[in-house]
């Protein structure tokens, strides 16, 4: 077992590269398996959710390998197994992606029920139901579920009851694939879908309303390989810039597209942070007080539920009170336990937690309990009064690449060291 150990108490200042995106880097892999021959995929993060989709790709059938520092090959020219089992996709509920184009390419696909981080109930249901009117037959049973298609698969209309990210990707690169037209209604509009169908075009596909709700396919019968690179990491700049805050720091992020950041930028203003727009940079910095504000999570292009966690933390050291409202997951402030250990004053009521702000945080051991929120306790120890441990730290170590010498570029005293958990 691993842990941080952060001395808190250091202002953050310098400059920070953004690395690709964790959530449109393994969607691009599974994606790869459609094409015929290699991709190169640019700028993925070597982080472990990567590597376990390389290692489900690869029990698949598929070559993959790291060129260079951030370069991944995919070739699938040999992938000949249709089942991706259980002790790799109970590890990541991305996993499940690959399901749509298994089914696509092969006509059949059995994977085990995802696993991942604990943050409530994230239903499969709108991935299946769109796959059975694209004509496959669907089974569950014993921890897997297995979908099967006599032929291609069939062009339909596609009306999604949520703007499910993972059902809109899943069916998206389904549909590639499929025989004649389809149309996917209410459609998930995160930047991570939109890079996802760019290299799915680049392969050969045919979709039209990208960054909108509706997508419209048309089917072909073959895709190739295609170079692309992933987009910047919309939640790390956001980590990066909630931590600069916290700190009363000074940073500059580079690579980042601030429009993927409009709200959370708009936000961090709303509470007296200064952030400067520079092209592919971001300059933020805190001379002033917080001041409190209200949040609301919602899909795509609201304000993102991965960062609500670090939220929480900003809006404990700000003047006032501030209602987070969670509307993505139901179970996402199982972490708020742990901040208030550390002296932040919270109460949740249902999806509401009320934020008491002019809380002084001080270091104690705590538990990341899922990946953002391992973060946010991060960044709460960069803050607090004397030491903080933040133990379990796998969880943060599935979403970002070198979290801690990051930090440490920037000034922080935060080192990663073995021991048991406390927990």
């Amino acid at each position: 077992m691993a842990k941080y150990v952060i001395q808190g108490g250091q202002k953050l200042s310098g400059r920070v590269r953004i690395s690709g995106a964790k959530n449109s880097a393994l969607k691009l892999l599974t994606a790869s398996l459609m094409g015929n021959d290699l991709s190169i995929i640019r700028g993925v993060p070597r982080i472990k959710d990567i590597f376990t989709m390389a290692q489900v790709l690869e029990v698949l059938g598929a070559q993959v390998e790291f060129t260079g520092h951030n370069d991944l090959l995919v070739n699938p020219t040999f992938l000949n197994n249709y089942v991706a089992p259980y002790e790799l996709v109970s590890r990541m509920r991305a996993s499940i992606l690959v399901m749509g184009p298994l089914l696509a390419k092969l006509g059949i696909a059995r994977v085990a029920m995802p696993g991942g981080c604990n943050i409530g109930s994230r239903q499969i249901e709108l991935h299946l139901k769109g796959l059975s009117m694209m004509g496959a037959s669907i089974e569950q049973g014993h921890g897997y579920i297995e979908a099967r298609a006599k032929g291609r698969l069939k062009g339909t209309v596609i009306p999604l009851d949520f703007p499910s990210v993972g059902a809109t990707e899943n069916l998206l690169m389904a549909a590639c694939l499929a025989e004649g037209e389809t149309v996917i209604e209410n459609a998930a509009r995160e930047p991570e879908v939109g890079d996802l169908a760019h290299f799915l075009g680049k392969m050969g596909a045919q979709i039209e309303g990208i960054g909108t709700s509706t997508l419209l396919i048309q089917g072909v019968e073959n895709l190739h390989g295609a170079e692309h690179r992933v987009i910047p990491d919309r939640i790390e700049a956001g980590t990066f810039m909630i931590a600069a805050a916290t700190t009363g720091g000074n940073i500059t992020l580079e690579n980042v597209v601030s429009r993927f950041s409009e709200l959370v930028i708009g936000k961090l203003r709303d509470m007296g942070v200064d952030v400067l727009e520079d092209g592919s940079r971001l300059h933020v910095s805190r001379n002033e007080p917080l001041e409190a504000v209200d949040i609301s999570t919602l899909p795509y292009p609201g304000f993102p539920t991965d960062l609500q966690a670090l939220m929480m933390v900003l809006l404990s050291l700000a003047e006032g009170v501030s209602i987070v409202t969670e509307n993505v997951f139901d179970n996402r402030f199982i972490f708020v336990n742990e901040l208030n250990r550390m002296g932040a004053r919270i109460r949740v009521e249902g999806h509401h937690a009320m934020v008491y702000g002019g809380a002084t945080l001080s270091g104690a051991p705590v538990k990341a309990t899922d990946l953002r929120a391992g973060a946010a306790l991060v960044v709460a120890g960069l803050v607090a009064e004397g030491e903080t441990e933040v133990h379990d730290i796998e969880h943060i170590e599935r979403g970002y690449e070198n979290l801690d010498q990051k930090l440490r570029d920037l000034g922080a005293d935060i080192e990663k060291v073995s021991g048991e958990s406390q927990f």
